[in-house]
């Protein structure tokens, strides 16, 4: 192949030289692990640059989870999965909440909370396919965490910081990317068929489940079909009061139903192209008996008084999807190219029933939905001391939402609309060069994303609709200097935005009798983040790595709904608007190190700190969703047929000062110790057993509990589970 160099990689050979790198971080030089050593020394990430590389050859901090990972904590959802990540939370609040005015705890698993950002604010993926954002309004709340099943999953990273040039809007404060197992996850070794059988019982929300997966291969033809059933119930707490009323601290009943199911077809068309289709079904349905919600006792002077509440709601999410992959090392231009078309339909239902005393009985049936369509294209060009990556993802997504039931507020009618069904267009298109020079890497990155936002007046009630179209430039500055074999400085600049949601855009909403409405804003701007990251990475021989990492990120245009006139009466109600207000500012540091001093053992330990605030009219305000200083230490030891597992966490209180209000709960320290164990009964046959908070510790998650005033007489209600204990056996064939 003829070498050329771009303009850019020639004046960097100029100015660092032209030897090559001391330690490549392109994947076909990474050395392999013995096998003797379980190791997660040099694992490969994509989602830091969308090409694979070392994760001690990028610039930024990407934790990776690979399928052995993932099997050996076998978590019930992504809050587990994540639980001891010291930069990170999934927030789930307990769910305490009522028909029609607050939506504590019904978004179940809302979102991931990534150094201090968090809902729709992270991007989420699932096989490159964006997942359905957050919604609220009322007492309506759909989350984002649960639309995944993790059985499904043969890998997972967490990527932090902007991840706007890689990807486009949303990820202003990281990614998390989700791929689904394929058939050349169990088709190893030169089988052509292979599968796995999982029974599993949690003690946590008393639930079991059931996972199988079956691959077969023949010529050019590969398949893979996947299901997973699981029943529980409520997540057990610490709260002990079991009375039924508003004063009940223990769980609220519920009966909770998951279903997913999975089928890939792969079709080997040469040597250099194949073809995958995915099809993906997840039903999840959630009976609820919300005790917390009635009233503790009933007269003729509190008619609405709730004498019952009862919830059901479901959540579904569909996908197809057609990848197809080109790959010809020996090319002189395109050595890869990868393109996905796709489409996805998810949607979430929520319906309440309650009996009031002497008042009409009242529901509310509430509606959220998103119909996604897509294609997203990424080539890779192989050249002298460099490589080239560039693509396009174009995105329609059809929003809906509607709110309906019986006996509506005074001065409404059912049904009724929270926002125009809209169709939210993505466009955008990007160019990365990773380029090496001497001893170090270059990555410059560069996105240019167009959105537009185009609501329908059908339907609609709540005021003239408003459209809104914009564009992004979104560049990304990484580099790498490997000072010497055990000492690699970094840094990254980067930037990212977030477009706004079309409830955001247009939230018509009318209530004369109340004396408020709220009205759309045309010239919505998206939000913005400038980050900057710099950390030291260095090891001593193979056997101990570390990193440290420190971080500054502003964000500007925040969007607030806000009063913006009215004085509150019928004739000059309140007008609410979604604005442009507050900057902020999160920074923070952190430090990392792996250790592995034996063959089978690897000790693991980080901490992190973060701070942050938002601005407004020149007054600062804590930003409470940032979480208190975290450590975590961990020890895997496998030892012929055993695999043992400890790990602790330890949480910082929430020091008042770094509080929004002084009126919030500020829950005190805590620390939890995990212990697990699996053992080989054979080669096909494995037992695992772990329990959770062994010291039976109770608690308070800041993710979970933040804006629980300190006041509150059911703070038990918010606890986290004591000691639990999950078993599984899992049967390879």
């Amino acid at each position: 192949m003829l070498s050329r160099k771009t303009p850019v990689a020639l004046a960097l050979a100029a100015l660092f030289g032209s030897a090559q790198s001391q330690t490549a971080p392109f994947p076909a030089t990474v050395p392999a692990a013995p096998a003797a050593e379980p190791t997660r020394l040099g694992e490969l990430t994509v989602s830091a640059t969308r090409t694979e590389r070392s994760t001690d050859a990028v610039p930024s901090t990407v934790t990776v989870y690979d399928k052995k990972r993932l099997q050996q904590r076998e978590a019930r959802d992504l809050k587990d999965l994540l639980e001891n990540e010291v930069d990170i939370a999934v927030r789930a609040v307990a769910p305490r909440f009522t028909a029609a005015g607050a939506s504590t705890g019904r978004g179940g698993n809302e979102g991931i909370n990534i150094r201090g950002l968090e809902g729709n604010q992270v991007l989420m993926m699932i096989d490159g396919i964006r997942m359905p954002q957050s919604f609220s309004f009322g007492a309506f709340a759909s989350g984002r965490a649960d639309y995944v099943d993790v059985d499904m999953l043969a890998g997972a990273e967490v990527l932090r910081g902007p991840a706007s040039a890689q990807f486009g809007s949303d990820g202003l404060a990281g990614a998390l990317s989700l791929r689904t197992l394929s058939p050349s996850d169990l088709l190893v070794n030169g089988k052509t068929q292979a599968g796995f059988l999982t029974a599993g019982a949690l003690s946590t929300d008393h639930s079991k489940k059931l996972t199988g997966a079956f691959a077969a291969s023949a010529g050019a033809w590969e398949g893979l079909v996947m299901a997973t059933v699981r029943s529980g119930h409520e997540t057990e707490n610490q709260g002990d009061n079991h009375a039924l009323n508003s004063s009940r601290t223990a769980p609220n009943p519920s009966d909770i139903n998951t279903d997913t199911v999975m089928g890939k077809l792969g079709l080997k068309i040469d040597a250099k192209q194949r073809l995958m289709a995915t099809l993906e079904a997840r039903r999840r349905k959630t009976d609820t008996d919300v005790i917390s919600a009635r009233a503790a006792s009933f007269s003729t002077a509190t008619p609405t008084a709730v004498v019952s509440l009862q919830a059901n709601d479901q959540l579904d999410r569909q996908r197809f999807s057609l990848e197809h992959r080109y790959e010809d090392l020996n090319a002189e231009w395109l050595q890869s190219l990868k393109t996905t078309v796709y489409a996805q339909d998810s949607k979430t239902r929520q319906y309440a029933y309650e009996d009031r005393y002497i008042s009409a009985d009242r529901t509310r049936d509430g509606h959220y939905q998103e119909k996604l369509i897509g294609l997203s294209s990424v080539g890779q060009t192989q050249l002298s001391g460099q490589r080239l990556s560039y693509g396009l993802d174009l995105s329609r997504n059809r929003i809906s939402g509607l709110r309906d039931g019986t006996v509506p507020p005074a001065g409404e009618s059912f049904p009724n609309k929270p926002f125009p069904d809209t169709d939210y267009t993505l466009a955008g298109a990007f160019v990365q060069d990773e380029i090496e020079a001497g001893d170090f890497s270059l990555i410059p990155a560069l996105r240019f994303e167009h959105y537009s936002l185009k609501p329908k007046a059908e339907g609609y009630t709540g005021g003239a609709v408003v459209a809104l179209s914009d564009q992004a430039v979104t560049p990304r500055l990484g580099l790498i200097w490997r000072a010497s074999p055990g000492l690699q400085p970094y840094a990254q600049w980067s930037l990212g935005f977030r477009a706004p949601t079309p409830d955001q855009v247009n939230n018509g909403f009318a209530n004369p009798t109340q004396g408020y409405r709220s009205i759309g804003n045309p010239d919505l701007k998206p939000e913005h983040a400038n980050s900057l990251e710099v950390g030291l990475r260095g090891k001593l021989a193979e056997t101990l790595r570390w990193q440290l990492s420190a971080y500054d990120n502003h964000y500007r245009d925040f969007i607030s709904q806000e009063v913006i006139s009215g004085a509150g009466t019928t004739s000059n109600p309140l007008v609410f608007q979604y604005v442009n207000l507050a900057t902020a500012r999160i920074r923070g540091a952190e430090a990392r190190l792996m250790w592995q001093p034996l063959a089978g053992l690897s000790l693991s330990g980080a901490i992190s700190q973060t701070r942050g605030h938002s601005e407004r009219a020149g007054v600062q305000t804590q930003l409470d969703t940032v979480q208190p200083t975290r450590a975590n230490l961990a020890a895997r030891w496998e030892i012929g047929d055993w695999d043992l597992q400890a790990a602790w966490l330890h949480s910082a209180a929430k020091p008042a000062s770094r509080s929004s209000t002084a009126t919030n709960f500020l829950p005190p320290s805590y620390d939890v110790i995990d212990l697990g164990a699996s053992y080989r009964i054979s080669p096909t046959l494995r037992l695992a057993a772990f329990v959770t908070n062994l010291t039976d510790k109770k608690y308070w998650r800041w993710s979970d509990v933040r804006g629980i005033a300190a006041t509150s007489t059911v703070l038990d209600g918010y606890t986290a589970p004591g000691r639990q204990l999950q078993l599984s056996l899992r049967a390879d064939f």
